[in-house]
């Protein structure tokens, strides 16, 4: 399986890369424009999130290109939504999610000669927590989080982290196997078909 362009770049569009980060970016605009991506959560964050696994997978199985361009639509949407200061700057809004998908890209390439589970789940992990580091960092950088309020919300980064985890697992693996043409059954001959 190869990430990035067919001509060899990873930081080319081809026409693949062009058609899944359309998919990834509908898909995280319509989790972004419903809200389904954003689950509220008692805590100063204010929600917790799916919209980082658009740009894992998209760094993941394209390329930095696809990751940063899916991770700009959840800054974006996080940034329009806004319930809390942290977000409302643009910065911290947008800033950290741009990275989601290149961090995601970054891990999943070294890993995947190793194992394609392991580097699918290190670059929902890493993609994952890209995204928190980033936001609280300069959540306290920028003071609007004093350090201890960060604290409380390492439970929601850890459920963050495992979903992501789990799920570029379960995609990557299916991508690969569609890409690879074993997804269908061996034909039958008609006198084997019984029903």
């Amino acid at each position: 399986m190869t990430t990035g362009s067919r001509s060899g770049s990873a930081f080319g569009l081809g026409v693949r890369q062009i058609v899944v980060a359309g998919i990834l970016g509908g898909i995280a605009i319509l989790l972004g424009a419903t809200r389904i991506g954003f689950i509220p959560v008692p805590n100063l964050s204010g929600n917790a999130t799916i919209m980082h696994v658009p740009a894992v997978l998209g760094g993941a199985l394209e390329g930095p290109v696809v990751g940063l361009l899916a991770g700009g639509i959840f800054g974006f949407y996080s940034w329009l939504y806004a319930e809390v200061p942290l977000f409302k700057d643009p910065i911290i809004a947008v800033g950290p999610r741009l990275l989601i998908g290149v961090v995601a890209w970054a891990v999943f390439v070294l890993l995947r000669r190793i194992n394609l589970d392991l580097a699918s789940a290190a670059a929902g992990v890493f993609g994952s927590l890209t995204n928190t580091v980033g936001v609280l960092g300069l959540g306290v950088l920028f003071g609007y989080l004093p350090p201890a309020a960060v604290v409380p919300i390492i439970p929601q980064a850890v459920v963050e982290a495992v979903l992501a985890a789990v799920v570029t697992v379960v995609v990557v693996r299916g991508v690969v196997l569609f890409r690879s043409g074993r997804t269908t059954a061996p034909e039958v001959r008609d006198e084997e078909r019984r029903y």
